[in-house]
């Protein structure tokens, strides 16, 4: 029946690094498996599982290991995260163009693991183990959430993959549509994204304007230069919260206290539906964008148009 002592087992003859064989790493195959203490390996199964409820809810119940709350970003970076690298587990399986930041975010032991893994105690083992290790020499093929990727291509003519989400379509629509229109010529310093949060810095012009590379990860989604006019766009792409508010504003202007350009704070929509909702929120002295207008600004400015 199915043990933690056999899931390290399992752990090093699948080939996971010595950090994934401990007690933590061998509850973790077992709940992506399904398993309980008085099933067999071979009734293994693949299941969609959260990191609280499908991993750390699962292994508490059914293995009397709770875990503390905070730890589930140990399971996360220490645990699921190696096994999506070494191919044990996969991520999003069942619903590939999920944003990063979703809550609904899961993972899934490999179909290739999961072969060998029923195995387990049996005749075949070994051989399972051999074609599991052959299949993870492969190079990898193009995954389902690698075809869901956001594409982007910066003014510089840089092409980019941002993961999925409407967050990062908003992003992609300001680098590829709201630039060439009102900073034509301008150039591209900064690109975060909702999985890897600088996709693209420029830290050598950055610096030239006086701002401190530490502090990138304080500054807006997009940060586009017309080099011109010495204008700094700030610009947050909002789906569901965020917009340029006088909080915002304050923060930023603190982070940006030696930056020698001037600056345009501006927040991009998807559309109106999603403008209204955060209308009261936004600041004075602002600009807004939407997607599905691309050839027109919303000012918050008074009596002034877009400028610094």
């Amino acid at each position: 029946m199915a043990s933690i002592d056999e899931a390290q087992q399992i752990l090093r003859a699948l080939g996971v690094p010595s950090g994934q064989q401990n007690r933590m790493a061998a509850l973790t195959l077992l709940a992506l498996c399904g398993l309980t203490p008085d099933r067999p390996w071979s009734a293994a199964a693949r299941t969609r599982c959260t990191v609280t409820k499908g991993v750390m809810d699962y292994v508490a119940a059914h293995y009397d290991a709770p875990y503390a709350p905070n730890t589930r970003e140990t399971f996360r970076r220490q645990v699921l995260h190696q096994f999506v690298q070494e191919r044990v587990a996969n991520y999003n399986p069942f619903d590939p163009a999920l944003p990063t930041n979703s809550p609904h975010a899961h993972y899934a032991v490999s179909e290739s693991a999961l072969a060998a893994i029923r195995c387990f105690g049996s005749g075949r083992w070994h051989a399972a183990v051999r074609e599991f290790s052959d299949a993870k020499g492969q190079p990898n093929q193009t995954s389902a959430r690698d075809r869901h990727m956001v594409p982007v291509k910066t003014p510089s003519g840089i092409e980019l993959q941002l993961s999925p989400g409407r967050h990062n379509a908003v992003q992609k629509a300001v680098v590829e549509q709201f630039a060439p229109r009102f900073a034509p010529g301008s150039r591209l310093l900064y690109l975060g994204d909702t999985a890897e949060k600088a996709l693209l810095l420029d830290t050598d012009r950055l610096s030239v304007l006086g701002i401190a590379i530490t502090e990138h990860d304080k500054l807006p989604d997009v940060l586009i230069h017309d080099e011109a006019r010495n204008w700094l766009f700030l610009v947050e792409a909002v789906t569901s919260h965020g917009p340029v508010s006088s909080k915002r504003i304050v923060e930023l202007d603190a982070v940006l206290a030696s930056c020698s350009a001037r600056l345009i704070y501006v927040t991009a929509f998807p559309d109106m539906a999603e403008f209204r909702k955060h209308a009261s929120d936004i600041a004075w002295e602002t600009e807004v964008w939407l997607c599905d207008a691309p050839d027109h600004m919303i000012h918050f400015n008074g009596d002034r148009f877009l400028g610094p």
